[in-house]
């Protein structure tokens, strides 16, 4: 058949006789985890004969070179009977420009009620201007009801 995939190995397969698995000596571990066990066993004991122990071995150039990742963000595990309440906490800066912002509008608006803006004082002569517009033509309606 076409591709790379080959099907089960199965001219390598190696089966234990029913005596040696009683007896405990077949050459296949049962699971990995027991053959991982075993191997710590092992390294432990070398570990514990040597005056230096060995921190765990790296692949590659990672045991050569030590070299922290300053992108790896490290988990801060705060609970909460450690918390203080009493200390205020720190804004970020999102949350201080979106407060500066909302303060600033605030701001803006108590000045246009008192009419100090430019915006508040263009407005006041628009007003002005309608309010003098609005009494000529009542005064020329009246006029011309007096003059029929």
């Amino acid at each position: 058949g076409r591709g790379k995939f080959k099907g089960k190995p199965t001219g390598k397969r190696n089966f234990s006789t029913p005596e040696e698995m009683a007896a405990g000596t077949s050459a296949k571990p049962r699971t990995f985890r027991r053959e991982e066990e075993v191997e710590e066993e092992s390294e432990e004991s070398e570990v514990e004969s040597e005056e230096e122990p060995e921190v765990f071995k790296k692949k590659g150039t990672q045991g050569v070179i030590e070299v922290e990742n300053p992108n790896l963000a490290k988990a801060k595990g705060t609970k909460a009977k450690d918390v203080d309440v009493s200390e205020p906490t720190e804004l970020s800066r999102r949350e201080r420009e979106e407060l500066e912002k909302q303060r600033a509008h605030e701001r803006y608006l108590k000045l246009q009620e008192q009419g100090k803006t430019e915006q508040a004082r263009k407005d006041l002569e628009r007003l002005a201007m309608i309010r003098q517009q609005r009494v000529e033509a009542a005064k020329k309606r009246e006029e011309e009801k007096a003059g029929k």
